[in-house]
């Protein structure tokens, strides 16, 4: 593929996952106009049919965006069509897997030694660790209050016993991984960075320690 043909061929692949998107939804083209326009951007009509049958070669990052929200899919699975295509070109001259180029858009290839602290990589590595220390606290979180709650309602003391028993040390696997989940954002925001809201069950790890 040639420079000059991989841009209009890039935006094509995208029209046309557009379409699958639309038409998997249910929306009629006017439907879908009409949605991004509740969305705060009009998209006409005519744009999404000259998209759709190539009569348009370039796409708006914006109309882009809220055309992919229209049809409730990650916009990334329009650029990338991960599973219907084996390989795509990323750039001109450029084609790799279709999951490679996955992987190079969200900055997740994998690599030989840790990215340089404060570089692109090593933020979107940090945020990503955070979702997931996020998630363990959830769990263990849920975990422990459901193993408590269980205990709380148990009639046979020799069961209630045991169960408390197994919430405590639920708890203490929970309150680990809170403890860690604060010092975590201590640490991102030492280096400047703003971590994200947590999720309301997990609002306590910002509450300062009594022990600070």
């Amino acid at each position: 593929m040639t420079k000059s043909d991989w841009s209009p061929s890039f935006t094509a692949r995208v029209a046309e996952q557009i379409r699958r998107a639309r038409k998997a939804a249910g929306l009629t083209v006017a439907e879908a106009a009409d949605a991004c326009a509740a969305l705060g951007l009009a998209v006409p009509k005519t744009t999404i049919t000259n998209l759709e049958t190539g009569r348009r070669s370039s796409i708006d990052l914006a109309e882009f965006l809220v055309l992919a929200e229209v049809c409730k899919v990650p916009p990334i699975s329009l650029l990338f069509p991960l599973g219907a295509e084996a390989s795509v070109a990323v750039l001109p001259d450029r084609e790799v897997s279709t999951w490679e180029a996955v992987a190079w858009f969200t900055g997740e290839t994998s690599l030989d030694k840790p990215a340089p602290e404060g570089s692109p990589r090593d933020v979107l590595d940090t945020f990503r660790a955070h979702s997931d220390a996020v998630a363990t606290a959830v769990t263990s979180t849920r975990l422990a209050k459901d193993r408590r709650r269980k205990a709380s309602i148990t009639l046979d003391s020799a069961r209630r016993e045991a169960l408390l028993e197994t919430a405590a040390s639920y708890e203490q696997l929970a309150f680990d991984d809170c403890r860690e989940l604060r010092e975590f954002r201590r640490t991102m925001q030492e280096r400047g960075l703003v971590p994200p809201v947590l999720p309301v069950d997990l609002a306590f790890v910002n509450e300062p320690d009594p022990e600070d």
